[in-house]
């Protein structure tokens, strides 16, 4: 799915809450385990140490 966000317009992701909703949102479009952070960051800052515990808690 094509996103077109500016940068001024990404939300910050820093809360595991925030970004599992995120990462389950992204998986129920289809999306692989390999794909996400690549879109996840398309639209979002993330923090990626977050990021990394919640993928690994997964």
């Amino acid at each position: 799915m094509q996103r077109f966000v500016e940068d001024y317009q990404k939300r910050r992701l820093t809360e595991r809450v925030d970004i599992m909703t995120a990462i389950n949102i992204l998986r129920s479009q289809g999306y692989d385990r390999e794909d996400l952070i690549e879109e996840i960051t398309k639209v979002f800052y993330v923090d990626l140490d977050a990021y990394n515990e919640v993928v690994m808690a997964a």
